[in-house]
């Protein structure tokens, strides 16, 4: 109980300014390593349905997706190892789109498979290369509002996108530092009007651009302070508030951030208690950002956190640590 409360008090010091926010707070977890049912072997993402509410998260090393309620208990799963339909090697992105249909980036079979959300294979595309269409291990995958298909190309440093059903639409990105370069993106979101938010991990920063890949903004850097990063894995976006949610993965925790990269708090340490993190890889964010689910690849489970909508300032802390004696 006390170190609930003190991830609530965390995220409420460490918010600039003096307006109040939805701090977060430790709800629960699942998960321990293993092939069964609800065990997990390096899990690496997740998302949330919009159309059934259930969290589908990518067990890479168990070569399949799970999928589970909102309060983890365990729904289905579909895969196995190989290369046919349905068939995966170290899936490592999962995204899905609003009526249902379930994208995963197969990274080592360097191709994008998609689903019912039951499983049923409907289609694939890719192959390994560098040409329009192909790919060099993709680790994300996100929907459009429009049901566009993004992809992190990651290996090729590039971002590409496709129709629904994977007809090339365009590419940008390629190797390097400068605004629109990559250097191995591994996770990629999209808000409701389209915006697109890249975790370029190893420049350790975030960037986005509008939805044909023109360069609007980036933020971050290494270090360890509010707004640095230490190799962002992953991301994701609260549609309703437009917050930015990322992994930050090397500094074991979570930050989040308005559209344009103003910080908004943080929670997180290394370890294996409640609120801690080994090696986080993934996350999922409901649409108005009231529950998140983080995929915690070194303890090989999901841990999920509440928001609280706090009416104190970080001026006020004399009376918030009144509340937790």
């Amino acid at each position: 109980m006390k170190f609930s409360k003190f991830i609530v008090l965390t995220a409420l010091v460490v918010t600039a300014g003096g307006a109040a926010f939805a701090a977060y707070s430790y709800v629960g977890q699942w998960g321990s390593r293993g092939s069964g049912n609800g065990q997990f072997q390096d899990p690496m993402r997740a998302e949330i349905s919009t159309a059934n509410g259930y969290l589908y998260v990518a067990d890479s090393r168990n070569h399949r997706i799970q999928y589970f309620t909102p309060a983890g208990a365990y729904v289905g799963k579909w895969g196995s190892e190989g290369a046919g339909n349905g068939q995966f090697r170290e899936p490592t992105g999962v995204a899905v789109a609003p009526g249902g249909r379930v994208y995963v980036a197969d990274r080592r079979n360097h191709r994008i498979q998609y689903f019912t959300q039951t499983g049923s294979f409907l289609g694939k595309w890719g192959t390994e290369g560098a040409g329009n269409g192909q790919f060099k291990q993709p680790r994300g995958v996100a929907v459009a509002p429009n049901r566009n298909i993004y992809v992190c190309d990651t290996d090729n440093h590039r971002l590409q996108y496709f129709t629904a059903s994977g007809s090339f639409l365009g590419a940008w990105g390629g190797g390097g530092t400068g605004n629109g370069q990559f250097n191995k993106p591994r996770e990629l979101a999209v808000n409701s009007t389209g915006r697109v938010y890249v975790a370029d991990a190893d420049n350790n920063r975030v960037q986005y651009f509008n939805p044909s890949g023109s360069f609007l903004g980036t933020w971050g850097g290494g270090g360890t302070g509010n707004g640095q990063f230490d190799r962002p894995h992953a991301l994701d976006v609260a549609r309703t508030s437009g917050y930015v949610f990322v992994v930050d993965t090397r500094n074991e925790r979570i930050q989040y951030f308005n559209g344009s990269g103003s910080f908004l708090g943080k929670w997180g340490s290394r370890g294996a208690g409640q609120g801690q993190f080994n090696d986080p890889r993934g996350l999922g964010v409901t649409s108005d950002g009231s529950y998140v689910y983080v995929v915690d690849k070194g303890n090989r489970r999901v841990q999920y956190f509440r928001s609280s909508s706090v009416a104190v300032a970080p001026a006020s802390l004399g009376r918030v640590k009144a509340l937790f004696k």
